[in-house]
């Protein structure tokens, strides 16, 4: 009979999973709080206290460290080792499920202290997950429970030993290389938050294979901050697989979006913004107002470009696209007829974030804080620099001052400016009809950007000429 050991935090489908494991002849050991979330289910299963004969100490500290458990998940299968554990009344485990303590969702938490984050750093599921996929060769492991499925199809449809069906080597395998990157992400943010400028690591879950690069001839992956994440941690609901110049392009445009408070639209092509506007309020109308206004800024660089929006995408804002080519537009969310009205675009690809914006509570998908460029023996990292640095102080350094109406236009050019290259000119102006909104920085939109010159001349001609 097939053992698999349970101690899991998280019980999403837990109980559902076990009980398919159940009924494909499989029997449980788990930890007390897992043991008793199974039973209340109704599957029979025994108490890791139980099977060890130790009973948890410290608290819950020291559940399933103990040679009984480890001994069943490192066994090799040979004879001898069968012989050496059978001697001492323990069985092999045949898999593992387990995953680890929330530690950077407490770390996260405002106000949490620091003994509050050292209880949830786990060393048990961490312990077991390396011991199960170290000896993937005989053991399976799940660590998230987005594998259940996979896992539980794999054992009711198995045709090797035990007869009951077994997961097969290949996802073993995979699943094994899951749990060691798991485990290293969450030692990366331990170490990070014990001593943030000690060390600096990079990790990521492997994500889809782009079709190339940023030219043919490059090899180009997505990675991801959370396993089973699609690009930018959205879902692509319309049209083939984003490039990689696509993912680049939509997160530039995204960002930029999400920086504002108003109702913004932004247009981005080859990392450049071809157009940006911002307005104060939030009427059905207001986001095809400025997705119109953010065209009309370059509408000749706009064709084959991105499009992202900090609001619903609405039937009005697709009708406000009227012939312009787009590649890809990215959203929050879009309304049943604006997916309608975009359908008949077969090359558009739509991106639905799910979120109001990266920061939004609810969100599982961060807005990144820092930026980082490879460089030869190692990289680079710095700020996100957002426009708006706190405690920043306006000077004026022209004969005239500007009109309250000026200053707020040169607020939002200052914002906005930070999406462009160096040297970047961006001149700003209202939106028709639109009165300045909150702070200053909404009812504007650019009129002209130029930027990525070398000389601050040719971008300033750049930007009069689209103006």
């Amino acid at each position: 009979m097939a053992l698999a050991l349970i101690s899991v935090h998280d019980k999403t489908g837990l109980a559902g999973f076990a009980k398919r494991l159940a009924a494909c002849g499989w029997s449980f050991l788990a930890s007390g709080g897992t043991a008793r979330a199974l039973s209340a289910a109704g599957i029979a299963v025994t108490e890791v206290a139980a099977y060890t004969g130790s009973p948890e100490i410290l608290g819950g500290r020291v559940k399933t460290l103990h040679p009984a458990i480890h001994g069943g998940i490192l066994s090799r299968g040979t004879e001898s080792d069968r012989a050496e554990l059978a001697a001492l009344g323990w069985a092999e485990i045949d898999l593992v499920v387990a995953n680890l303590y929330p530690f950077e969702a407490t770390m996260a938490k405002s106000g949490i202290t620091e003994i509050e984050c050292v209880e949830e750093i786990d060393i048990g599921g961490v312990a077991l997950l390396r011991a199960a996929a170290k000896n993937f060769a005989r053991v399976g492991v799940v660590c998230e429970p987005v594998d259940y499925d996979r896992v539980a199809e794999a054992v009711e449809t198995g045709s090797v030993p035990p007869p009951s069906g077994s997961v097969p080597v290949e996802l073993r395998r995979e699943l094994s290389c899951k749990a060691f990157a798991v485990c290293a992400r969450y030692d990366a943010a331990i170490a990070s938050w014990i001593a943030p400028d000690s060390a600096a690591m990079l990790y990521g879950f492997a994500g889809q294979t782009l079709r190339y690069g940023e030219n043919p001839h490059q090899k180009a992956r997505l990675y991801t901050d959370l396993p089973g994440a699609g690009p930018l941690g959205g879902k692509v609901l319309q049209g083939k697989e984003l490039s990689y110049n696509n993912i680049l392009d939509l997160d530039a445009a995204w960002r930029i979006a999400a920086s504002f408070n108003g109702t913004a639209a932004v247009v981005v092509k080859h990392l450049s913004p071809c157009g940006i506007a911002v307005l104060g309020d939030d009427t059905p109308d207001a986001l095809a107002f400025a997705l119109a206004s953010a065209l009309e800024c370059d509408p000749v660089s706009a064709f084959g470009g991105v499009i992202a929006v900090n609001r619903p995408f609405g039937a009005d804002a697709a009708r406000a696209l009227e012939d312009t080519f787009v590649e890809c537009i990215a959203a929050p969310t879009f309304t049943d007829e604006a997916r309608a009205l975009l359908a008949r675009r077969k090359n558009a690809r739509l991106l639905e974030l799910g979120c109001h914006a990266p920061e939004s509570a609810g969100s599982q998908v961060k807005a990144a804080e820092l930026e980082t460029r490879s460089v030869r023996g190692g990289f680079l990292r710095q700020d996100i620099d957002r426009g708006d640095p706190e405690g920043t102080e306006w000077r004026v350094v022209s004969k005239r001052q500007p009109t309250e109406a000026e200053m707020a236009a040169l607020r939002f050019a200052w914002k906005a400016c930070v999406s462009a290259k160096s040297n970047a000119i961006l001149l700003a102006a209202p939106v028709a009809g639109q009165a300045t909104g909150s702070a200053g920085m909404a009812g504007f939109s650019t009129v002209g950007i130029g930027s990525g010159q070398p000389n601050r001349v040719d971008s300033t001609r750049i930007a009069v000429t689209r103006a």
